[in-house]
């Protein structure tokens, strides 16, 4: 039996793209980089640099530079994604990354397999684009996810600052010092933003659009509330943390429920590329009889439209809006 491995091969050189560019990126920035840090990005900024307004420059650009870079061709499909998993990577940087990898890519292809030019710097280029792509998606969500795990802690320890007598601003520089990534950095720039004389409902405002968190807009306008109409603030944040902690609860409770569903809608979308694969690989000649046949193109084409489709339905039954 003919065994053909160009398939594997595949699969191969896109996880050493993935692969290379986390290892790329924790080599650059370092272990400040990591969400696991158990000390905020910003606090390790201040102690290399020392100077609080260069720190709070570079964050802030982190922070805004993708959104703000839209417009560069190919870059428009990363930018949201990209500045929710607030990538240290400029977009240029980024866009050159991709490149730089659908050459390794093509390289690797050349070395390990014998397709055609064509299909080479097609799979290439999809390799490098599509290596960052899904290496930034995983990041966002996993940066989101713990994001919206702090934030009724942070809420809370904001509820005691406030009520053993510290002011909003204080209570917020207190968050920044004591908890962790990714929610310590960000309350880190909003402290110091205050410091420089920003209103800070303005800035949790900015914040929650550009984090597009539900509950961190709730947090906003609380607190623009109670600067215009006054009340105590402690109580409307403790109540806010107790609605925070209730739908993350939901949310995972949804999740759970959910579970099964989503599994088996991954297993069926994955399964006929996961058989494809397989048949090449063991019987690469499988197809050849049809092949050269006028039909193939056309009920390859249907093929491949009808298994997009059901990727694209299987996410909508399985996506449970709460």
């Amino acid at each position: 039996m003919q065994i053909s491995a160009a398939p594997l091969i595949y699969i191969l050189v896109f996880v050493a793209v993935v692969v290379l560019v986390e290892g790329l990126y924790l080599t650059v920035f370092g272990k400040s980089i990591s969400l696991n840090n158990r000390i905020s990005r910003r606090l390790t900024l201040l102690e290399k640099n020392g100077n609080r307004e260069q720190v709070l420059e570079q964050l802030r650009k982190e922070m805004s530079q993708h959104l703000n870079s839209r417009s560069i061709p190919l870059y428009s499909i990363l930018a949201k994604k990209a500045q929710r998993a607030n990538i240290a990577f400029s977009p240029s940087q980024l866009v050159g990354i991709m490149a730089g990898l659908s050459v390794f890519s093509f390289l690797a292809l050349t070395v390990g397999t014998e397709a055609a030019f064509g299909i080479r710097v097609f799979l290439a280029i999809g390799m490098g684009v599509g290596g960052v792509y899904v290496w930034i998606n995983n990041k966002a969500k996993k940066r989101m996810s713990l994001l919206e795990e702090q934030l009724p802690d942070a809420v809370e320890l904001m509820v005691r600052s406030l009520r053993v007598g510290h002011p909003f601003s204080a209570a917020i520089g207190i968050v920044a010092k004591e908890v962790a990534d990714p929610l310590g950095s960000e309350f880190g720039v909003i402290a110091d933003e205050a410091a420089y004389g920003r209103d800070i409902a303005e800035s949790l405002k900015a914040f929650a659009e550009r984090m597009d968190s539900q509950d961190l807009r709730f947090l906003a306008v609380a607190v623009a509330i109670q600067q215009t109409s006054g009340g105590n603030l402690a109580e409307i944040l403790e109540g806010l943390a107790k609605v925070i902690r209730a739908r993350f609860k939901l949310f995972r409770r949804v999740r759970a429920i959910t579970a099964e569903a989503k599994w088996s809608g991954m297993f069926l979308s994955a399964f006929p590329i996961l058989a494809l694969v397989m048949i090449n690989v063991l019987k690469p000649d499988y197809y050849d009889d049809v092949r050269q046949t006028a039909a193939f193109v056309p009920a390859a084409l249907v093929v491949l439209a009808f298994l997009v489709i059901n990727v694209i339905f299987m996410k909508i039954m399985v996506n449970i809006k709460v």
